[in-house]
């Protein structure tokens, strides 16, 4: 597939602003001193990261003489300030988290250092161990490896099985969308404070636009039919976002025009919340040692309405700046991080539950990690293995992605359309509104394709 070149890193990067930090990251990032010979590495702030933060000096360091400086932000922060830094080729960041979106266009722009050597001659990494689903979404139409994955996930549905047994709820083996409306209904006020469901309404293309996505899939909609005609005001796009909004609206969290991953985490670890479907890496951190939650939360799969499955397919990986000053380090951190020795410790210092999972088979096959994670490693598996890019929905699209569209300009695109549905979550305006503005912008974007 072609694409434009990049009219610069905001072409690439949504640079909404992402609110507030998860409240057990604060205080876990900092500007990093740059130049010397330590590694910087720019990365998520997610429980998963602060995790790798505070193992990194007694371990890694210790282990290899390699300091590591570390600058933790916001997922759309970290991706304005990712793309900002390649495209320029500044070097100020060594590695970065990047995810399967970024890959194919930092790739082609030739922003990316590729992996292929590192992973080749460095056996005990095992890049054979890597699932192959993740695998391919990080590598190349050249067929270059050029990130290394840290988690995979998919996404699923998370609830409190001791709130659905005091209601005498019971949840589905496959629920679908119509199924969940239900429960979240009278999950609603279970509890004092208690909403029936989490779900995401912080504008960002990985925010609300990722959780909304996949419930369009499933409706039988598309961003673009296979002509590249925008489909936002089509019957199945309307019918998804007006049930998402509606739901979230009647049942969700307070706040949910600015509630985004880390507020969701949040919600449902401290009781505030019954039900939340997101990512699958966030079981590791509801089943961990000292969890509230730990025991209490049942899993099951993404919610359907005309299709089989419809979890999305995500990975928050490790690339390399060409530019980056220490490359040979890098790898060295990659293979440290992303090797099967740092679950293992994750294992034995917070509980296998907590490993940086969705990324490795003989995770699957571990024994321990079977034992801790059994509640959802089975789910987060199957979530993994079922979802195709290609085809996530019922009819032909011109671009593969699930929860996004992977063309260059969807960063932007997605973002603007985010903003607009937050705005119909916050009410005001209404979603027919919302959808039409958004027609508006994607049609702009399909012409063009329709046009080369």
């Amino acid at each position: 597939m072609t694409h434009r070149t990049p009219r610069g890193p905001r072409a690439l990067v949504a640079a909404a602003a992402a609110s507030g930090l998860l409240a057990a990251c604060a205080g876990a990032g900092g500007t990093a001193a740059f130049g010397g010979d330590a590694l910087n590495v720019l990365m998520v702030n997610n429980p998963q990261m602060a995790q790798l933060q505070k193992l990194t000096a007694a371990h890694f360091t210790k282990a290899t003489g390699i300091k590591v400086n570390y600058t933790l932000l916001p997922e759309n922060d970290v991706r304005d300030k990712t793309g900002q830094d390649f495209s320029h080729q500044t070097g100020q960041y060594d590695v970065a988290t990047i995810s399967n979106y970024e890959v194919p266009f930092y790739a082609k722009n030739r922003w990316l250092l590729p992996l292929d050597a590192y992973a080749a001659q460095d056996t005990a990494f095992d890049q054979d161990d890597i699932l192959k689903p993740v695998r391919d979404s990080l590598t190349a139409d050249d067929g270059r490896l050029y990130a290394e994955p840290f988690y995979g996930e998919s996404s699923f549905l998370m609830y409190r099985k001791d709130v659905f047994a005091e209601k005498g709820l019971t949840m589905p083996a496959r629920p679908t969308w119509e199924q969940v409306a239900g429960l979240a209904a009278k999950a609603d006020g279970a509890r004092p404070g208690m909403k029936g469901i989490c779900l995401r309404g912080q504008p960002g293309w990985g925010e609300v636009i990722a959780p909304l996505t996949t419930v369009v899939n499933t409706f039988g909609g598309t961003w673009f039919g296979e002509d590249w005609r925008a489909q936002l005001t089509a019957p199945e796009f309307v019918r998804a976002t007006e049930f998402y909004v509606g739901l979230v609206r009647k049942h969700g969290e307070a706040g949910a025009a600015q509630a985004g991953y880390a507020e969701c985490l949040n919600s449902l670890t401290q009781g505030r919340t019954a039900m939340w479907y997101d990512a699958t890496a966030a079981a590791g951190s509801l089943e961990a040692a000292g969890s509230p939650v730990k025991g209490r939360i049942g899993y099951a799969p993404a919610p359907v309405d005309r299709t089989k499955s419809s979890g999305w397919l995500y990975t928050w990986a490790w690339g390399v700046q060409k530019a980056a000053r220490h490359p040979d380090k890098a790898w060295k951190f990659i293979s440290w991080a992303s090797g099967k020795a740092y679950e293992a410790l994750v294992g034995k210092e917070a509980g296998w539950a907590a490993a940086p999972a969705g990324k490795r088979a003989s995770t699957y096959a571990n024994e321990d990690y079977r034992k801790a994670a059994g509640a959802f490693a089975e789910v987060t598996r199957e979530a993994i293995g079922s979802a195709d890019p290609r085809s996530p929905g019922t009819q032909p699209r011109p671009a593969p992605g699930i929860q996004f569209v992977g063309i260059l300009e969807f960063s932007d695109l997605g973002t603007r359309v985010s903003q607009e549905i937050s705005a119909a979550i916050a009410g005001r305006r209404s979603v027919g509104e919302a959808l039409r503005k958004s027609q508006a912008m994607a049609a702009k974007i399909g012409e063009e394709y329709r046009n080369r």
